[in-house]
């Protein structure tokens, strides 16, 4: 993408495109509507002057609680043209979750998508929300000032943050990463180079926009490759298949979960209508080996993988389309990512070698948000970023996730990861989903506990899928107890959520 000045916020790459080919359709909204990049471009315009007109100066966060509809995209780009922090947040939270994101972030403004989310609009009464000006925002937006104003921030990164991502952290007080413009714009190249995107292009977008994959892998690479968007305020399997015929969704990206639904309502495979479907991706949890095969034999297409946090703009590692793999691997790291495993000393990674992974490149978020301690521990000395997840790399160099660090069982001195084992009892017929955690013994020991839940109208007979553990798991891996649940706690992108199944066994 040439252009006379160099891009540096995230609302330019959307211009270029409005300026390059105005009519072309950008987003397929809800209810059969469409936006052209030149219409979304100028909302995005009206939405900035909007925001002047409220007194938002840069550095003022601005909080939209939402479900996907273009006024959340219009509000990530037109904060970014008025400097100011959008601080995106997925309207199915509840309250108490709002409320404290609310008391940290410190919005100037608060904005709800009541059109769309009936969520948002139960957030936007306890706020006493009024209606946000129709002929700026479209319907369906209101808009409360903070009870008290707001500082601006004007730190030495003040100007460099594109939004702010408060992360589904497993316990405690919420985290606000600080996403840089400079990660998205970099990731948007990345992404669409990985996929070859092109104008023709049609992605399909259920990922909350209030999430890095949403923003970074879906929102940023289309409008970098100039592609389009079905835009979709939650997923719904139906729907997603609904896409695949019409308007012909040719990329197909979620999190492990999305396709699990898809597969357990598929119409027969004889009858699958997906004439453009080229590309499917999962990342934003562990992908199953088994889950893989059925999604590939099902859309005849490679299930291709990628690895990505919050707190770096975009996914760092992506297998290659061009070398489909047969194993659950996230592939290699992309263009502009460093790693290492185990200590930023440690040279290249020796294969098999299992540690932390540590991450350097130019996605590194700028920190969290007023908590230089919890930054401290995450960015260590030269920049290295502390994934707090484990891995290792394979002979070619491509990297496996063994695991959250938090997540690891300790048993008998041997290191359980909870995903091996969440694999093996996920092959077993009748299983939708699994959890493993840890659960402390009197004898200061650590036993294996897994949760499952089945597929809908299944029953799992628990001995048996004890016999079928036996054979496939070392007697340190195996499960002391198999508890049967009707669902397993998700974020709202789909993350396992353990902290819960953890209380629940204490």
């Amino acid at each position: 993408m040439s252009h006379a000045a160099p891009i540096t916020r995230i609302h330019e790459v959307l211009a270029l495109q409005a300026q390059r080919q105005p009519n072309a359709i950008c987003l397929y909204e809800e209810g059969g509507g469409i936006l052209t990049y030149a219409q979304l471009w100028q909302r995005v315009q009206a939405v900035a002057g909007w925001l002047g007109d409220q007194g938002i100066q840069p550095g003022h966060r601005v909080m939209m609680a939402g479900e996907n509809c273009a006024a959340m995209i219009a509000a990530l780009f037109g904060c970014s043209m008025a400097g100011a922090w959008l601080v995106g947040v997925n309207a199915r939270l509840s309250e108490r979750e709002v409320d404290n994101i609310r008391q940290h972030a410190q919005p100037e403004l608060l904005l709800y998508t009541t059109g769309i989310s009936p969520a948002a609009a139960t957030h936007a009464d306890a706020a006493g929300a009024l209606d946000a000006d129709p002929a700026v925002w479209g319907p369906g937006v209101q808009a409360a000032r903070a009870e008290r104003p707001t500082q601006a921030d004007t730190g030495s990164h003040a100007a460099e943050v594109a939004t702010v991502i408060y992360t589904s952290g497993t316990t405690g007080a919420p985290k606000g990463v600080l996403v840089p413009h400079r990660g998205l714009l970099h990731f948007a190249r990345v992404s669409a180079a990985s996929r070859r995107l092109t104008p023709h292009d049609i992605g399909y977008a259920a990922l909350p926009m209030s999430h890095i994959f949403g923003i970074a892998t879906v929102l940023m690479a289309t409008v970098y490759a100039g592609a389009s968007l079905v835009l979709r305020s939650r997923f719904d399997a139906e729907d997603a298949f609904k896409a695949l015929a019409h308007p012909g969704v040719s990329i197909l990206q979620g999190v492990p979960t999305m396709f699990s639904r898809m597969m357990a309502v598929a119409p027969p495979r004889a009858s699958l209508a997906a004439p453009a479907l080229r590309y499917v991706y999962t990342g934003g949890a562990a992908l199953d080996p088994t889950l893989k095969r059925d999604a590939e034999r099902y859309f005849g297409v490679p299930m291709h993988h990628g690895y990505g946090i919050t707190e770096y703009a975009g996914s760092m590692f992506i297998t290659d389309i061009d070398a489909p793999r047969d194993d659950c691997s996230a592939g290699y790291a992309v263009d502009g990512v460093e790693f290492r495993i185990g200590s930023p000393d440690n040279g290249a990674p020796t294969p098999g070698e299992r540690g932390d992974i540590l991450i350097r490149g130019p996605g590194v978020m700028l920190g969290y948000y007023r908590s230089p301690e919890q930054t401290a521990q995450a960015i260590l000395p030269g920049g290295w970023l502390n994934t707090g997840d484990i891995g290792f790399v394979d002979q070619s160099g491509a990297l496996f996730i063994a695991g959250r660090s938090k997540d690891l069982i300790i048993r008998s001195g041997f290191n359980v990861y909870p995903i091996e084992v969440e694999s093996v009892i996920n092959a077993f017929p009748g299983v939708r989903l699994s959890a493993v955690v840890g659960r402390n013994t009197p004898d200061q020991n650590e036993e294996v506990i897994a949760f499952v839940e089945p597929l809908p109208g299944a029953t799992i007979d628990t001995h048996l899928l004890m016999l079928h553990l036996r054979a496939q798991l070392a007697p340190y891996k195996r499960p002391a107890q198999i508890i049967p649940i009707e669902t397993i706690p998700t974020t709202v992108s789909g993350k396992i959520l353990k902290q819960p199944l953890k209380e629940r066994l204490a």
